[in-house]
């Protein structure tokens, strides 16, 4: 009797072992079977307009009622999302977080990922390699959280521009000038995005109008690198050592900014340049407001007012709420006319987006998507032009 005592107290510890072993088992099963998901909507659709009296569905699970942003650069067209963001947060209660990992597309992983584990209920994130933080997005969206980006999938809420309209605007304003101010004749400079493939349909657009001008002779195409105010003022550094006579100058405001500040400092602006910019950042409207700055325009792509109606759907996520899956940011050429208002947005996007009228000038929402359809969540470069 004794030896069978003995040999069942050998054999419980085998036993245990054996039930701790099935329960790990079981449990990484779950986990893996969490991380799991859907791939999205990822062929090529279009989305009806949105309907913000579309009913809800249920609330997000297990997650905290927060908003994190992980800011690409410290580039005034982003600050101005944060600043819409942030706002947005404070307005609905949640709680604000933000890193900012100056273009190193590893500390954006990480970030994403420590936010994900810290059950962060909404996430917008910009990145300079969209491929490279998709897997962690995507785990996110998995997760049940909101994800917002601007332009490259995968999204909850993607955001983009029409591009090819966007940067058709900006060259047709250029060659207006060109005809009435320069003779029909220019040296152009386009400083591009082509290293982003969601952005290539602006310059696109740009050099379809400029292929029908005989006096147009563009001298550079190059994307700066990286493409930022201290980029633009490297590359155009670089292009004035062959061609220091340059009449117009098209890109992104950042990059062209610089490219002013370069011009500058070698003595070749001259007030009678065309500089035109896409973003509508603020140095860019203190430039146009200068009656002899060569810096004369910029098509508006208000990053505020963006960022804040992406913080409201983000809350109307975790909220229930049916919120869009594609939001389309419209282009305004800025003039002297329009700028005070303009700026005076810029501050308050909250107003605006309380303002049908006004909200309606800046933003058009597509599709609808709540919790329990998080699986049809956008998986593909979405444009509104892809329809046409």
């Amino acid at each position: 009797m004794n030896s069978n005592r003995q040999r069942r107290r050998a054999g419980a510890p085998i036993v245990r072992r054996m039930i701790l072993l099935a329960v790990v088992l079981a449990t990484s099963a779950s986990t893996v079977s969490a991380q799991e998901g859907s791939s999205g909507i990822t062929q090529r659709t279009v989305f009806a307009a949105f309907d913000p009296n579309r009913i809800g569905c249920s609330k997000p699970v297990g997650l905290k009622r927060e908003l994190a942003y992980v800011q690409e650069n410290e580039r005034e067209f982003l600050q101005g999302v944060d600043h819409g963001l942030a706002m947005a947060a404070k307005d609905r209660g949640l709680k604000y977080l933000r890193s900012v990992v100056e273009n190193n597309v590893a500390k954006a992983v990480e970030d994403i990922d420590t936010y994900r584990a810290a059950k962060v209920g909404a996430l917008v994130a910009t990145s300079s390699d969209p491929t490279a933080v998709s897997k962690s997005l995507q785990q996110t969206l998995w997760s049940g959280a909101f994800v917002g980006t601007i332009v490259p999938p995968p999204a909850t809420l993607l955001l983009n521009a029409p591009q090819y309209a966007t940067g058709k605007a900006l060259a047709d304003a250029s060659i207006m000038y060109i005809n009435n101010k320069l003779g029909g004749k220019a040296k152009v400079v386009l400083l591009t995005q082509d290293t982003m493939e969601y952005l290539t349909p602006r310059f696109e657009a740009m050099r379809d109008a400029f292929a029908k001008i005989p006096g147009v002779t563009i001298v550079a195409d190059i994307a700066p690198n990286p493409v930022n105010k201290e980029g633009g003022f490297a590359t155009m550094n670089t292009i004035l050592l062959a061609n220091p006579d340059i009449d117009v100058v098209l890109g992104g405001d950042a990059v062209v900014l610089g490219a002013l500040e370069a011009l500058r400092s070698r003595g070749r602006d001259r007030a009678d340049q065309f500089l035109g910019g896409i973003d509508g950042e603020p140095e860019a409207v203190s430039e146009i407001k200068k009656h002899d700055s060569p810096f004369k325009a910029s098509i508006s792509l208000s990053s505020p007012v963006f960022g804040y109606a992406m913080g409201q759907f983000a809350a109307d996520w975790l909220d229930g709420r049916s919120i869009p899956q594609a939001m389309d940011i419209l282009p305004i050429a800025l003039t002297s006319d329009n700028i005070s208002q303009y700026e005076a947005d810029l501050e308050n996007p909250a107003a605006v987006y309380a303002n049908p009228i006004r909200k309606s000038t800046y933003l058009k929402m597509y599709g609808n998507i709540c919790y329990d359809t998080r699986d049809q969540y956008v998986n593909f470069p979405w444009s509104s032009e892809s329809s046409k």
